[in-house]
C-alpha cells in the first residue's frame, strides 16, 4: 500500500525535528567483494562484505536560541559523538515502520536566497549502519507516578539474533526519575525485559540506543514500558529493531 510522506517523522537526539524537515532519505549498501575465479563460469561473482549507511535531511531554517532548527542542528554537528537518529515515513504511530541509527554528523548548511525561505540541511554517516525496526511507544506522555504499558506489537514469529532498542525523551517536567524498557513475550501474557533505558533524571530530555547482543532471543511480541514515582509530564518515544 502507497504511504504518503505528509506524516514523516525524523528525530535527532532529544529533538523531533518534524517541524522544521519536509525532505529526509536515508541510504543502505553492502560492499561485494568480488570472489571470480578461472572456474567461476564466465561471469563475476561476489560475496557481501560490510554495510554503511547515510541519512540526509532538509527543510526550514529557525534561528531561535537554544530550540529552533539551527541551535538543534548546529549542536549536533558539533557533538564528535553519534547522534541517535530516527525516521518514519508512517510518521509518530504505534507500530509503524521506521529506521534506526547512530550516526555522526558530517554536514551542516544554511541556503538563504532572496526569493525564498532559508532552508538547512544535515547530513550523517551512519556508525555501525541502518536497521529497520517499529515505533513501540509514539510521543507517550506519562504525568503520573504510575507504570505504563503499551499496547504489545506483534511480529507474527520470532527472531534469533538480538536488535537495537532506541529511546527519545523529547519533553520532561518529571518531578522524579523515570525507568523506560522494552519487553518481549512469547504469547502476549507473560512479559520479561529486554532492554533498559538508563534512568531519565528529573526534567532531562535526552536520546539513548541499548544494543540486544547478538544470538539472543527476541520473542514475537514487543512493548515498551516506563514506571515514574512523580507527578509531571514526561514525554517519550521508543523503537526497536530485530537483528
Amino acid at each position: 500500500m502507497a504511504v504518503h510522506g505528509k506524516n514523516t517523522l525524523v528525530m535527532i537526539d532529544e529533538n523531533d525535528l518534524s517541524t522544521y524537515f519536509n525532505d529526509v532519505g536515508w541510504s543502505a549498501d553492502i560492499d561485494a567483494a568480488e570472489t571470480t575465479t578461472f572456474s567461476s563460469g564466465g561471469a563475476k561473482t561476489y560475496i557481501a562484505g560490510l554495510g554503511d549507511g547515510k541519512i540526509s535531511a532538509s527543510g526550514i531554517f529557525d534561528g531561535t536560541a537554544v530550540t529552533g532548527s539551527d541551535a538543534r542542528l548546529a549542536a549536533a554537528f558539533a557533538n564528535t559523538d553519534n547522534s541517535v537518529l530516527l525516521t518514519s515515513p508512517q510518521g509518530s504511530v504505534l507500530g509503524a515502520q521506521c529506521k534506526l541509527a547512530a550516526g555522526l554528523s558530517t554536514t551542516y548548511e544554511v541556503a538563504s536566497k532572496v526569493s525564498d525561505v532559508v532552508e538547512t540541511k544535515a547530513e550523517f554517516q551512519a556508525n555501525g549502519g541502518v536497521d529497520s525496526g517499529q515505533i513501540l511507544a509514539a510521543a507517550r506522555s506519562v504525568a503520573t507516578a504510575t507504570t505504563t504499558n503499551e499496547t504489545s506489537v506483534d511480529r507474527g514469529a520470532s527472531t534469533a539474533n538480538g536488535g537495537v532498542a532506541q529511546l527519545h525523551v523529547t519533553a520532561n517536567a518529571a518531578k522524579a526519575a523515570t525507568v523506560i524498557k522494552v519487553q518481549h513475550s512469547a504469547n502476549n501474557s507473560t512479559w520479561a525485559d529486554l532492554a533498559t533505558f538508563a534512568s531519565v533524571p528529573t526534567t532531562d530530555t535526552l536520546a539513548e540506543r541499548v544494543v540486544v547482543a547478538e544470538g539472543t532471543t527476541v520473542n514475537r511480541y514487543l512493548r515498551a514500558t516506563s514506571t515514574t514515582a512523580g507527578t509531571g509530564a514526561v514525554v517519550y518515544t521508543v523503537a526497536f529493531a530485530r537483528r
